[in-house]
């Protein structure tokens, strides 16, 4: 054990060392016991209803470092991290103790010849190795609480990468201390300027070359407190680093580069908690396309995930997503400086015509509301515009107003509509001293008001002094170089602060024991098949789901017997495990009225299985259902999230428009409702060309029972698919016509 072998190095150590060019000396190393798990509250599935938020207070800010593997040799790589290591110990106020085999000092400090000659406890080990596996042995016998290994070579470069990653994250886990990386850099030593003031934005990002950008928004005046590069994620992850941000009083928003995620439920919680904060999480996530998310694997050894669960996800929980890093920064930016909007109204204030229009032609495609000023306000606008030009939204005030002292009139008169939440004046190029008179009206207003001043600065120059000095000057104006950066940004605060305000924690209400439902489904699972559709409604049932009238019969007669149950007219359908597409086979009879009808059905449909020799348990009679509109609702599984539920426009528009919304268990009536809302279709719902509105409220309740399966039977339903769901007129509910269930 290392309390009684100071002074030696393990063989691993050794050739880890001598990668790095240093001679080293012998030793062996030991395992610590794993650290208990905290009790957790669980969900009915059996997973955490809340984020565990690690303290990672001595990760940013130790009070002890050990550097091991420090240098001093000229040319060394390790030589340029130690000098920057302890420049950034010195400005954080912390201890530093290199560890090296054979260096008597390092850069003048007393060098260790292991981690366990070390002379006191440190918070924070920082691995110059190239095998950092061994060592976390050693740093867990001596109890440090943190680690970071820049080492690369893991499950970015394949399996075999991927397997050493595997076998570094067992060993952490049993360690009891928390490791950055692998495959991370020295961002998180980055040197933060202390002379800024106001809501900072923490910074989070799985490659560090991404995160330049938000970093030299410091450059700019804007407030940065933390870097985490989060490497590979082998034990801290992205969701560890927005749980312990959200709790921080100086952070005002987190900005993050993501390119594959851990784990869904972690970064659900995560999310979860800075919503429930009011901490706005702004992200871009690479992905979107096949490339990217092929791209993202080969250089984090990841899943991305299916993206549109991803995106539904984040917008489920408030994660604004933004996709380039120009948007990341500016909208973090505002979202951390922005006080709370006091009205949701955006106004348009130009010395050109042409320049308002565009920008509120932007703005309204985007979403934004542009309300029209009331008429009192446009009189009292015109008091310092001239009548001829418009006033209403946006404001156009002609150029000339704003080189004396009606400029500042007019910006105050609009903010001071109570209508009005947001103040946007594109200056689309310098045209001094107007625009450099009109930025200092805009600065003094936005000093004296508690509403948001946004300016577009337009010139692809940006030294000029309005610019540079006035506007950049002012912590209390929202500066944007291109006007789509701006109303990305304006969206998201105004959004933002709308979700926040209702937000309401769904693992608050999600349920955590079993319904009487799921018992009555538990019998009905077949592990490793697929139901019948007879077996699939049967499980629809047991969860209060409607179907049809129905029977299911194994002979002619019995067939005849059951129509005449049923009443007419009817549908006849194979019923079979091994069937999904039974349309396509010919399978499905319509509008049966007779009973000859019925036994010519029921030979052709038997006739049918046989040649195509598909097994039946029988013939479903059902009742025909026609009048509504075709919907689908279903539960899959993904990669990264688990259970998902999808509800979209059904019959055979769901395989040409693909016209579908998703979203993450578990989720309330307002999302339920919010998925429909997404659907380009759902003016069907809403009746059209006649037809009644359809029962909403039905489909609603529908969406939530089906969820409740996705919850409760999660572990053992790989794939529930109700098309078409008929979705009555209103007040008459919603029928389950097929269904299809896949057991895991």
């Amino acid at each position: 054990m290392l309390g009684s072998t100071h002074g030696t190095l393990t063989t691993d150590f050794r050739a880890r060392v001598e990668a790095c060019g240093e001679t080293p000396r012998t030793a062996v190393h030991s395992t610590a016991a794993p650290s208990a798990s905290d009790t957790v509250a669980l969900d009915v599935s059996g997973r955490p209803l809340h984020a565990d938020v690690p303290d990672l207070d001595r990760l940013f800010r130790p009070e002890s470092v050990a550097v091991i593997g420090a240098s001093d040799a000229e040319g060394r790589p390790n030589t340029g991290i130690t000098r920057q290591l302890i420049a950034w110990a010195e400005r954080v106020g912390a201890r530093i103790h290199p560890v090296h085999p054979t260096r008597p000092t390092v850069f003048g400090l007393a060098c260790h010849a292991s981690v366990a000659d070390l002379p006191e406890q440190v918070d924070l080990a920082v691995l110059l190795v190239g095998d950092p596996l061994p060592v976390i042995e050693e740093l867990a016998e001596a109890k440090v609480k943190f680690a970071v290994a820049f080492a690369s070579g893991f499950a970015e470069t394949g399996d075999a990468g991927a397997a050493a990653q595997d076998r570094l994250a067992d060993a952490v886990r049993r360690s009891g201390l928390r490791l950055l990386g692998p495959n991370t850099n020295l961002n998180a030593f980055e040197e933060f300027r202390d002379d800024l003031d106001g809501p900072a934005i923490a910074l989070i990002t799985q490659s560090g070359h991404q995160g330049r950008p938000v970093y030299t928004l410091q450059e700019l005046g804007i407030r940065l407190s933390h870097w985490a590069p989060t490497g590979n994620e082998a034990d801290l992850e992205t969701s560890d680093f927005i749980s312990y941000f959200a709790e921080q009083p100086e952070v005002g928003a987190i900005a993050c580069y993501v390119e594959g995620l851990k784990d869904g439920r972690s970064f659900l919680l995560a999310a979860d908690r800075a919503a429930r904060n009011g901490v706005p999480v702004v992200a871009v996530k690479v992905g979107r396309t096949e490339t990217g998310a092929r791209t993202a694997a080969s250089h984090t050894g990841k899943l991305t995930g299916a993206d549109t669960v991803v995106d539904a996800a984040m917008r489920q929980f408030g994660v604004i997503r933004v996709d380039g890093l120009d948007e990341l920064q500016d909208t973090a930016a505002l979202l951390a400086r922005a006080r709370t909007p006091q009205a949701d109204g955006v106004v348009v204030y130009s010395i050109s015509g042409g320049t308002g229009a565009h920008f509120s032609d932007l703005a309204t495609e985007a979403g934004l509301s542009l309300p029209t000023l009331s008429p009192a306000k446009q009189d009292e606008l015109h008091q310092w515009i001239p009548q001829y030009l418009n006033v209403a939204n946006p404001v156009d005030n002609g150029g000339h107003p704003v080189g004396d002292w009606r400029g500042r009139k007019i910006i105050d008169a609009i903010l001071a509509d109570p209508s009005v939440g947001v103040l946007i004046c594109p200056i689309t190029g310098p045209f001094p001293p107007m625009s450099d008179k009109l930025a200092q009206d805009l600065v003094d207003a936005a000093e004296q008001s508690d509403k948001l001043v946004c300016v577009v600065w337009g010139s692809p120059v940006g030294t000029e002094e309005a610019y540079r000095t006035t506007l950049l000057g002012s912590s209390r104006v929202a500066t944007f170089r291109t006007f789509g950066n701006c109303i990305t940004a304006v969206r998201a605060y105004l959004g933002h602060h709308r979700f926040t305000a209702a937000y309401r924690s769904p693992f608050e209400d999600a349920p955590r024991t079993p319904s009487p439902s799921y018992r009555k489904a538990q019998a009905l699972m077949r592990p490793g098949q697929q139901l019948s559709e007879h077996a699939a409604k049967q499980l629809l049932r047991a969860y209060g789901i409607r179907v049809p009238r129905e029977q299911l019969v194994t002979s002619a007669a019995a067939a005849v017997r059951a129509a005449g149950l049923v009443g007419y007219p009817v549908v006849m359908k194979a019923s079979g495990p091994q069937l999904a597409h039974k349309t396509e086979l010919g399978l499905v009879k319509i509008g049966l009225t007779s009973a000859s009808q019925i036994r010519d059905a029921y030979r052709e449909l038997t006739d049918i299985a046989r040649y195509e020799n598909v097994p039946l348990d029988g013939i479903l009679v059902c009742q025909m259902v026609e009048r509504g509109v075709e919907m689908v609702v279903g539960v899959t599984q993904d990669d990264l999230f688990g259970p998902t539920v999808t509800v979209g426009l059904g019959g055979v528009l769901v395989e040409v428009l693909h016209d579908a919304a998703v979203r993450v268990p578990p989720f309330g009536e307002d999302q339920a409702r919010a998925m429909l809302s997404e659907l380009r279709g759902r003016a069907l719902l809403e009746g059209v060309r006649g037809a009644p509105p359809a029962d909403v409220d039905a489909l609603v309740e529908v969406v939530l029972r089906v969820q409740r399966m996705a919850l409760e039977l999660g572990g053992s339903l790989a794939e529930l698919d109700v098309n078409p769901l008929m979705v009555l007129p209103r007040g008459q509910g919603a029928v389950a016509l097929d269904a299809l269930a896949v057991c895991r």
